[in-house]
């Protein structure tokens, strides 16, 4: 007599299973530990940061930073669209990181979340800021901080939430710096700081554009990010 209600139950549970395994393998697939994530999420960061406009001259490569991803992947696993506390973005006693989040309830590549972060361009002007007034961008100008050259990334599958996908990345040192948003780098000729150690229109590490006690400075000042407003 409960045949079809078991069988439709016996479905339902079924059908849920696929669904979630089918979500683990994506989430596997965007998993930053993979080298393949690591290559694309820096090497795509470094197409924007070199392609900014007005041009940069003191815009450094970026790297990747597994210290940084450790952190990233420990918040992304806690599954909640908030930032992370700032005691939890560092990567030695005197190096704070900035951080970029990113939820939604379908799985995005990379490629698509970092376009979708850069895309604040937009609403964001050179040496005046925010166009139209309070519009985001912080996101964007975190990407191209001139000297955020460490990154490292985590992803989580949150099957218990509404959005169940979670990406999450910090940026070192940290940029959105205040005093200093209306303008994340230098503008003027690429490389033109870093005549000697230029790389595609991207500056190596080099001391006279980042130091210890640069980084000192870094850990300790107060910063803020435009998309927490």
């Amino acid at each position: 007599l409960h045949f079809p209600l078991i069988l439709q139950f016996l479905l339902s549970m079924l059908q849920s299973r696929l669904v979630e395994n089918g979500c683990k393998e994506e989430a596997d697939a965007l998993s930053s530990s993979r080298a393949e994530q690591q290559k694309l999420i820096v090497d795509r960061h470094n197409a924007l940061r070199r392609g900014v406009k007005p041009t940069a001259s003191n815009m450094m490569k970026m790297e990747w930073c597994s210290a940084a991803a450790e952190n990233a992947q420990n918040w992304a696993n806690q599954c909640t669209l908030r930032h992370s506390p700032a005691n939890l973005r560092r990567t030695s006693k005197y190096v704070q990181c900035g951080e970029n989040l990113f939820m939604s309830s379908a799985p995005f590549s990379w490629s698509d979340v970092l376009q979708a972060w850069y895309n604040e361009e937009k609403n964001f002007e050179y040496g005046t800021g925010a166009k139209p007034k309070g519009a985001m961008f912080g996101h964007y100008t975190q990407m191209v901080w001139h000297n955020s050259y460490k990154i490292g990334c985590g992803f989580a599958f949150c099957s218990n939430t509404t959005y169940s996908y979670f990406y999450v990345c910090q940026y070192c040192p940290a940029g959105n710096l205040i005093g200093s948003m209306k303008t994340p780098y230098k503008e003027g000729e690429p490389c033109g700081d870093c005549p000697s150690a230029c790389e595609d229109g991207l500056c190596t590490l080099s001391e006279n554009l980042i130091s210890p006690c640069c980084l000192l400075y870094l850990g300790e000042i107060t910063f803020f990010h435009a998309q927490e407003r």
